[in-house]
């Protein structure tokens, strides 16, 4: 819906080194520049800005990309919202815009604009309201911590009802089935009401910052005590969770992200200092929201649980979340879930209220791996005094070990529980490799029928990825590094078309790449490195990060390089042909013998001529 030339012009008004410099600090080397990468936690830089290609990646989580891939992956947006929050940046105003006066032109767009709107009334009525019920709005929120600087920074408001915010939101050009469809208004009996009222308001911002939903709390004792809004286009309980706009950075600072499971706990723990605390909405914590929360804690989740009966079930749920993403062999995808319970059937935001929040970092700082939580829950359930009990208890620990039995983490836990309930270490392991692979429950927004989310089943059904011999891994490494020379500089990829086309490329995904760069150079006139980079990761999601990761040829010049590269390529395809053809003749069977002689001539020339081509092929200088 945004035209090419509107892309281009926020393109070329934003410098990636200015864009990215303000969420990191920047220092320069040579012609590059560098800083620690805000996508994850780091303390020496690995990611890298060129000022003359417009592109950056880090070497240290893989990501990269242009300005508009930046921005989507920092606050989660899609292609045409990078774009419209890059445009506001640069203070261009896009020719759809223009045309419509300003008002937003998608559907998703108009839809935020009236949760804007609606936060901005509700927050006024609180703050200036007059009458009972922002004064019993106002006094409630002072009585609970909240008062001071607290509604300001949270947009906290107060929802009147009585149609005033219909009225409102019509007087702004709402249309009431956008009203409808954004869940701040309903129709009841023909008539067009407030979905909200008398309640305590709570927005619900998406991570870029921007209103999505809300959720409001009565004041007195009536049902229900908090009503949220249900899902929308915008709105989706089982990937949003409350205050990350505002926890983000302090997540990317410490590594750690905190789990809590209500909105006053989330702003309590804020103001009391601990800024990397978010909260489900009404639902469980997902796969989703685990995704989403390590891309800004890169190493631990801590899920905080209530100490009474609904926290513990919780907790319980929180099991199935156990799988190989937590074990050592999962290398740099690791993800550490942690655990821990609250003591005396407090809530976060009583605990620090009663013992303060030095006490409660202590306490996230020791909880337990989930693994551990999980396990030690099942023992505590049985009486380990009887032999039943003992036998119950091993049982019930192993079956939380079951999602990742193949692993040496799991036969070290195995170990360890044999160990606790008295048993011999062999039985426990025997048990643990005879226990099928627990089936996962969907997330909760999508209904409790037993099942793999996101397609975890038919990952689950491929084989473990083999390991690469030392050969393999300098092949996909060559690959990378001429795909990723050919989008520093396109002419190169003119220049070598025929080489591209020819590869047999060993990753589907450079095979694809590849594929898109041929096409988008076929166009009449040769893109810049940005404009290529990102029409290609629009079309290959994995594309970005593999275009900006070339290291090689700081000493060598482009064209030197792109030979060297092409090249490699060829004499290593040239290779397998040869193999693949002796292992025909190998076993000559169903091969008349014109067809022996035939492919026995064909290896002899092509042997030759690979002989002769590696002869001529020089070796790249090495910085």
């Amino acid at each position: 819906m945004i035209s090419d030339d509107d892309i281009q012009k926020v393109r070329e008004a934003t410098d990636i080194v200015a864009l990215i410099g303000e969420r990191a600090p920047v220092r320069q080397r040579g012609r590059d520049f560098w800083c620690c990468c805000p996508l994850h936690n780091e303390k020496t830089p690995s990611l890298k800005m060129d000022p003359s290609t417009q592109l950056w990646h880090c070497f240290g989580c893989g990501a990269g990309g242009d300005a508009f891939g930046f921005v989507m992956q920092l606050d989660d947006l899609t292609f045409p919202e990078a774009v419209r929050k890059l445009a506001d940046r640069a203070h261009i105003e896009l020719s759809e815009d223009a045309r419509q006066g300003g008002a937003p032109r998608s559907r998703r767009e108009r839809l935020k604009a009236v949760c804007k709107e609606t936060a901005e009334f509700y927050h006024l009525q609180l703050m200036r309201g007059k009458g009972p019920g922002p004064e019993a709005a106002r006094t409630y929120l002072a009585g609970r911590g909240m008062g001071g600087n607290v509604p300001n920074d949270w947009q906290l408001g107060f929802a009147p009802g009585r149609g005033a915010l219909v009225r409102h939101l019509s007087s702004k050009g709402f249309a009431p089935d956008e009203m409808i469809e954004a869940n701040v208004a309903v129709s009841r009996n023909g008539k067009l009401n407030d979905r909200f009222y008398d309640r305590v308001m709570f927005p619900i911002c998406d991570v870029a910052g921007e209103c999505i939903a809300f959720g409001g709390r009565v004041m007195e004792k009536k049902e229900p005590k908090y009503l949220n809004s249900q899902e929308t286009p915008i709105f989706h309980k089982s990937q949003t969770l409350y205050g990350l706009d505002h926890a983000k950075a302090a997540m990317a600072a410490t590594g750690c992200a905190v789990v809590v499971e209500g909105y006053t706990d989330v702003i309590m723990l804020h103001e009391a200092g601990l800024r990397n605390v978010v909260a489900t909405l009404g639902t469980a914590l997902t796969q989703r929201h685990i995704r989403i929360l390590s891309r800004h804690a890169q190493h631990r989740i801590v899920y905080l649980f209530d100490g009474d009966a609904a926290g513990q079930r919780a907790a319980d749920r929180a099991l199935q979340f156990i799988d190989d993403s937590m074990t050592p062999e999962a290398g740099r995808t690791k993800v550490e879930l942690a655990a821990v319970t609250l003591p005396d059937d407090l809530d976060p935001a009583d605990f620090v209220a009663k013992r303060g929040a030095d006490e409660l970092r202590a306490l996230i700082d020791s909880a337990q791996p989930l693994l551990q939580y999980g396990i030690d829950r099942r023992i505590e359930r049985h009486d380990l005094s009887r032999p039943e009990g003992r036998s119950a208890a091993m049982a019930d620990a192993l079956s939380v070990l079951a999602p990742i039995k193949d692993s040496l983490l799991a036969k070290d836990y195995a170990v360890q529980i044999a160990g606790r309930v008295r048993a011999r270490e062999q039985d426990a392991l025997d048990a643990l490799a005879k226990l099928a692979p627990l089936r996962r429950y969907q997330d909760a927004s999508e209904g409790d029928s037993p099942t793999q989310p996101d397609g975890q089943q038919e990952q689950a059904a491929q084989p473990r990825r083999r390991a690469l011999s030392s050969s393999e891994v300098s092949r996909l490494r060559f690959e990378r590094e001429l795909l990723s020379l050919v989008a520093r500089y396109p002419q190169l990829g003119l220049a070598h078309a025929d080489a591209l086309a020819s590869t047999q490329w060993h990753d589907s995904v450079h095979e694809a790449v590849a594929q898109h760069i041929l096409d988008a150079l076929a166009a009449e006139s040769v893109p810049a490195p940005a404009d290529l980079v990102s029409a290609v990761s629009r079309a290959v999601p994995r594309a970005a990060g593999i275009l900006t990761s070339g290291q090689m040829g700081k000493s060598t010049s482009p064209e030197e390089l792109a030979t060297f590269l092409t090249e490699e390529l060829a004499i290593g395809d040239a290779e397998e042909a040869i193999a693949g053809l002796r292992a025909r003749l190998a076993d000559p069977r169903g091969l008349s013998q014109e067809e022996h002689d035939f492919i026995f001539q064909s290896v002899v020339g092509m042997q030759k001529d690979l002989s002769q081509r590696k002869l001529a092929h020089k070796p790249l200088i090495r910085e």
